[in-house]
């Protein structure tokens, strides 16, 4: 039998100083339900396994311009700041994929940021690498670019990134809530902050969203989204085009049935925008008074939403 050829190990290295503390950065990187409001290209994650020190998860991101979806294991070192992660199941042409984060303290209280990438491809032509080197140097320079910018604000972590969550109980079933919330098209219809919705599937599963909201305090807002639907259980979605508040915005719908207490929850993770803080509430606007504005004024149109989606029988 002839000899099988293996596939050629490659590898890339991003690196970025920033002007924040190394416990900080890796902190960021380490909590990766943050990863959707702060990564420019990160969709959704959901954990499969959590314990001291590893973990593992699916992860939705956008590669080359398409929703490319993997599982990761990762394992956290916090005492040397090091992350370390290996795809399961790569998205071809990619055959295997693993890598680590790096933080380097430097004088001043400055971090030099290392982002590897091993990988190896199932075609190794001039094109094929190219291709793929070319996304991983666009994403690895967002994701760095992104910890920059809220590490550099000056402010903690908690302060700018931080979760909510709304449950509403279901008079329908949890199927029929999914549905409601799937079929955003026909939100303008149920929803009276909702005026427009474009809505398209480009392959099973994956949505992308336009849609024009009202606030209320008669503010008009336009938001670009994509969502991933696993029906019925879940849709995670990450906003595109985010309110000035925000630098990011990702959530999830979740749907539970059960024959006595079917519910549906609202979870949101959002990423403050300290100059549109100013901008919009006003200069002397706190990020504690942005943080209850922006819980109320999301938590208000979700709670709308699930409310109408655990009412409503069909769409």
């Amino acid at each position: 039998m002839p000899a099988v050829t293996p596939h050629r190990l490659h590898r890339v290295e991003h690196t970025r100083t920033v002007d924040a503390p190394a416990s900080a950065l890796y902190d960021l990187v380490a909590d990766v339900t943050r990863w959707p409001a702060v990564f420019e290209p990160t969709v959704a994650v959901r954990h499969l396994e959590r314990s001291e020190g590893a973990e593992r998860f699916e992860i939705w991101a956008t590669v080359g311009g398409e929703v490319a979806h993997w599982t990761s294991r990762r394992t956290l070192d916090a005492a040397r700041r090091y992350v370390h992660f290996r795809q399961e199941h790569s998205t071809p042409p990619v055959t295997s994929m693993s890598g680590g984060w790096l933080f380097r303290e430097l004088p001043g209280g400055r971090t030099e940021v290392v982002l590897r990438h091993r990988f190896t491809l199932a075609d190794d032509s001039p094109a094929t690498l190219a291709a793929l080197t070319t996304a991983l140097d666009t994403n690895s320079s967002r994701e760095l670019a992104a910890l920059a910018r809220v590490a550099e604000l000056g402010h903690p972590v908690d302060d700018i990134v931080f979760s909510f969550t709304d449950t509403v109980p279901l008079k329908t079933t949890a199927t029929e809530a999914y549905t409601f919330v799937a079929r955003s098209d026909l939100w303008p219809r149920h929803l009276p902050h909702v005026a427009r919705v474009d809505l398209t599937e480009p392959r099973p599963g994956t949505q992308h969203m336009e849609m024009d909201t009202t606030t209320a305090d008669g503010s008009a807002h336009t938001t670009r989204s994509i969502r991933v639907c696993d029906g019925p259980r879940w849709i995670a979605y990450k906003q595109q085009l985010p309110p000035a508040l925000l630098t990011g915005h990702s959530g999830e719908w979740t749907f539970t049935d059960s024959p006595t207490d079917p519910v549906a929850t609202a979870r949101h993770t959002v990423a403050l925008s300290p100059e549109g803080v100013r901008t919009v509430l006003g200069p002397d606007a706190t990020l504690a008074q942005a943080r209850t504005y922006i819980r109320e004024a999301l938590g208000r149109n979700s709670m709308t939403t699930l409310e109408r989606a655990g009412s409503v029988q069909s769409v």
